[in-house]
């Protein structure tokens, strides 16, 4: 496959294009450092820059089999109410704008694919419950499963198929962060669970790449619009089941509300 993957100087990132590409897959990175090999310097944020990634990647290969978005900014962390509002709208621009202008500059070339085109973009703390003191990375994630729910809807029938994925808990630089900020910063909570985490990311990481690898691959054809958790879903399953999925809101971002609403809120 010919795969494209922002992000991938550091963390999940540089995993999974090291893995992929170990695997012999063709690999193009995209960071805001250079990389060896096929590779650009790119900040996700700056739409210009990516669609001359995207020309450029267009040359060489003429088409993309898949796009990764892995590129992400924790910061700013703190009370939402005292943090730098350019700090907030820079998170935003690199977690929701970066994996938006991804999508649309490399669309084209995955409409050109031989073969069924696929979109892995990734969640993170905050995408499907409250995250205090992380506002910014938490709004910007759910933006992102809410945009794969989104793209899914609008492509539906036809590729590429699009998911996001929930890796878990691992430590990365964005958890020597929150440890650097410290307990104030980031809660007693976040700073307790980040000082406990272990570092030791081997079998977190391979149930990253074995997720990822499934959504890559033939078995996932048709399943889209979906959040999957590497470490809980039981995504290898889930091919005998695309056509369940495909109707259901399971995997999804929903309200749940109560079935007789007359009991709660007393319109009987």
């Amino acid at each position: 496959m010919k795969i494209a993957i922002t992000g991938s100087s550091s963390g999940i990132g540089q995993f999974l294009a090291d893995s992929l590409e170990a695997r012999r897959h063709d690999l193009c990175r995209l960071a805001r450092s250079l990389q060896p090999g096929f590779s650009f310097q790119c900040d996700v944020s700056d739409w210009k820059a990516l669609q001359q990634c995207a020309e450029k990647i267009s040359v060489k290969w003429g088409a993309v089999d898949a796009l990764i978005c892995c590129a992400a900014t924790q910061e700013p962390i703190g009370p939402a109410m005292n943090i730098d509002p350019s700090a907030w709208r820079r998170n935003l621009a690199v977690n929701l704008d970066g994996t938006f202008f991804a999508i649309r500059a490399f669309y084209p070339l995955l409409k050109k694919s031989a073969r069924r085109a696929k979109v892995v973009c990734f969640s993170g703390g905050g995408a499907t419950s409250p995250r205090p003191n992380f506002a910014a990375y938490g709004v910007a994630k759910t933006g992102v499963v809410r945009l794969v729910e989104t793209l899914a809807a609008e492509w539906e029938g036809r590729p590429p198929d699009i998911n996001a994925v929930a890796p878990g808990a691992i430590f990365t630089r964005m958890t020597e962060t929150i440890l650097a900020r410290g307990e104030k910063l980031a809660g007693r909570e976040e700073f307790e669970s980040a000082s406990t985490l272990p570092r030791d990311n081997a079998a977190k990481l391979e149930k990253v790449r074995g997720l990822v690898e499934f959504l890559l691959s033939k078995k996932s054809d048709g399943l889209s619009g979906r959040l999957l958790s590497a470490p809980w879903d039981p995504w290898p399953d889930l091919a005998a089941v695309r056509e369940e999925l495909r109707d259901s809101d399971i995997y999804t971002l929903r309200r749940i509300v109560p079935r007789d609403r007359g009991k709660i809120w007393g319109d009987q």
